[in-house]
Order: structure tokens, then sequence, then C-alpha cells
């Protein structure tokens, strides 16, 4: 968890089961933590590269909708986009332990020609 979410959310893990997960899916909403709202990317920060989790039954469409503006695709990369910028100043610490997390936890491969966005 980033710095921010570290004192409001609890337990929160994808390597057991997650308190937050209900019969629906997260019972968190809009308040989950960035890990959770950057799946099924993940981020390097050392290369500033995106991967993916290519167990994600998604993906094939997720990056199918990364070619057209406007898609929720599209939206999703732009928004995880300006969080894990704003977090390359803020909590690097964080950046650079999610990023082993996804890598040991997700078979990760690199998302098509999608690298972080430069300022």
């Amino acid at each position: 968890m980033t710095a921010k979410e570290r004192g409001s959310l609890g337990s929160v893990c994808i390597q057991t089961q997650c308190e937050h997960l209900g019969d629906t899916g997260c019972t968190l909403g809009h308040a989950k933590p960035l890990s959770c709202k950057l799946y099924p990317l993940a981020f390097d920060p050392k290369t500033e590269v995106f991967y993916f989790d290519s167990d994600c039954p998604l993906m094939p469409q997720y990056q199918l909708e990364l070619q057209h503006p406007g898609s929720d695709a599209s939206s999703h990369f732009a928004a995880m986009n300006a969080e894990l910028h704003a977090l390359k100043k803020s909590d690097r610490k964080f950046l650079n332990a999610n990023y082993q997390v996804d890598s040991d936890y997700f078979d990760l491969h690199p998302l098509q020609t999608k690298t972080m966005l430069k300022d």
C-alpha cells in the first residue's frame, strides 16, 4: 500500500484472502488501494514499463481498447499513469515494493509498447 493508504485500509493482500473481498468482488469500491486499482497491470518503476498479468482473461480486450482514446482501458491506463507518475516523486518505495510483489505473484508480460507517459 502507499504511505497514504497504510493507515486507513487494514489488511489488503493478494497472497491470502483479502478481508475486503465480498461475494461480488471488492467491497471497497472506489476506495480500493492503488495496487488493486492498477490490476491487471503492473508497473516497473526502474524501466517505467507497464506489464500485465497474462492470466487475466480481460487482457486481450484491454489491449485492443488501448488503441482507442476514450475507451475504458485508455481511461484506466491514463488514470493509473497519472497516479504512478505522482508516486515516483512521493513514494518510490511503494512503487518498488509493489512491482516486486506483482512480479513474484503474477505471470507478467510487457504491455504492448506502453511505457509511462512523460511530464
